[in-house]
């Protein structure tokens, strides 16, 4: 089973909504660190995608260092790590100037847009009680050992 939604868009590839989809859940905490991630064999069964393809989705999330290969027990979720300001603004640039350029194609307010991002930020912000359940049984069997 995939650990996350996908919502299919026309027009998009496959590959990039199925980054996208685990990104946000990573981000999100619906994934948490050292959780599992689909093999390439079920990603591309659950997914009905060609093996490729799932390749080519875990080498750009292993590439992004939102997941991690560990021998011996498969591909996990990586601990977000902290970005550097030249690494934000790279990622940052182009997807902020694309907001900003459709919210004033639409002549949606400035404040409008800030709300919008705002909402989103919150809405991916908060965990959900699977992730805190699962993080909670994780520290506490650090804790024994």
């Amino acid at each position: 089973m995939i650990p996350f939604t996908i919502h299919l868009r026309p027009g998009v590839p496959i590959s990039e909504q199925i980054v996208y989809a685990a990104t946000r859940a990573i981000v999100s905490g619906k994934l948490c660190p050292g959780d599992p991630f689909p093999s390439v064999r079920t990603l591309s069964r659950e997914a009905h995608i060609n093996p490729n393809t799932a390749h080519k989705i875990i080498a750009a999330l292993l590439a992004d260092g939102l997941l991690e290969s560990h021998p011996g027990v498969g591909t996990v979720v990586a601990p977000l790590r902290d970005s550097t300001l030249r690494a934000r603004n790279n990622l940052l640039g182009r997807q902020v100037e694309s907001l900003v350029v459709e919210a004033k194609r639409l002549n949606v307010a400035h404040e409008d847009v800030l709300e919008a991002v705002t909402t989103h930020w919150q809405k991916l912000a908060q965990p959900t009680a699977d992730s805190i359940s699962r993080l909670t049984k994780k520290i506490a069997g650090d804790r024994s050992e």
